[in-house]
């Protein structure tokens, strides 16, 4: 049956959607379906309980926490826009622990919907499984040929990223919540080795988790990236100042006192299984191998050094 009616659960999905030029079915997202700004007119179906806006990362961490505990829901269902959008295909994921809330969202939509849709799960957890759910929503959309045509392209930056050999890779820390710190996980130690670095303490394809600073200490590593799910480089520095910049385990840090610390988007280019993960392997190859991709031209403000910012 030919897909007329799209609800999609997943921002990486939703401007897939649109980049396949598919955009006529979307009748629903969620909240943070911010990309395309094209997407942010499409009626949201679900929305989160918790103002991330106005809270700290610690903030966020506590209530996220505290709801999970309780047994609460993160996210609210819209259910008038959703009988209304009325889709015959919902797109979710599972792939990460907190957003698989929305698990929860779609079983709920299924028993509100008459016609009961298609569930449709993303599930990339490395790069190449990235590239791979390009081509799975290409053939659910019609639109194999230009879903290949943007796996090919996506591939030619990877390799163009990869063909520069480091002599000497750096030991990189990703770190994607800052208080308390949690690794960067799934596709985040891919990139990082794709760009030329030595990924340090999490691996390829597994969960977040939390970690300590004595952790990150033994781990001594050259480069740290902070990459807040969710946060921009701005909004990062802002988190930096308020809970690192005078903590004297961190400040002990070799990537600190050679004022190696930068604040990337996250939100953007790093916290979502979307093909602008490529952008932020862009944005890692400057940071890592600067004199080599000096000329690689990423978006204004996508990376800042945090202790001495300069122009990205």
């Amino acid at each position: 049956m030919a897909v007329k009616r799209i609800v999609s659960f997943l921002p990486s999905a939703t401007e897939l959607i649109y980049e396949l030029g598919r955009e006529e079915l979307l009748f629903g997202v969620t909240h943070e379906c911010k990309y395309p700004k094209e997407a942010q007119t499409i009626p949201q179906v679900i929305n989160s309980v918790i103002d991330s806006e106005k809270l700290s990362s610690n903030e966020i961490n506590t209530q996220t926490c505290q709801l999970l505990t309780e047994g609460k829901e993160i996210f609210v269902l819209n259910e008038k826009i959703l009988k209304e959008a009325n889709p015959d295909l919902i797109i979710t994921q599972k792939t990460c622990e907190v957003c698989a809330a929305f698990t929860s969202q779609v079983e709920k939509a299924s028993k509100i919907l008459p016609k009961k849709p298609t569930i449709y799960s993303m599930d990339p957890y490395t790069v190449e499984e990235i590239l791979t759910s390009v081509i799975e929503i290409g053939n659910v959309l019609d639109k194999t040929k230009k879903s290949k045509e943007i796996r090919l392209e996506l591939e030619k930056r990877i390799n163009h990223v990869k063909g520069f050999l480091n002599q000497k890779k750096p030991r990189i820390l990703a770190i994607e919540w800052i208080e308390p710190f949690f690794t960067a996980g799934h596709w985040i130690p891919e990139m990082i080795e794709f760009a030329g670095g030595i990924n340090m303490i999490s691996k390829k394809g597994e969960h977040s988790r939390k970690m300590n600073i004595e952790e990150i200490v033994e781990s001594d590593p050259e480069i740290i990236i902070l990459m807040p799910c969710g946060f921009g480089t701005k909004r990062t520095i802002e988190e930096y100042n308020k809970f690192l910049k005078n903590n004297s385990n961190w400040n002990n840090l070799r990537a600190v006192k050679n004022k190696k610390i930068f604040a990337v988007d996250a939100n953007s280019f790093f916290s979502k299984p979307s093909i602008r993960t490529i952008t932020g392997l862009e944005i890692l190859a400057k940071i890592i191998q600067p004199s080599h991709f000096e000329n690689l031209i990423v978006p204004n403000d996508s990376f800042s050094n945090v202790i001495e910012p300069t122009e990205a």
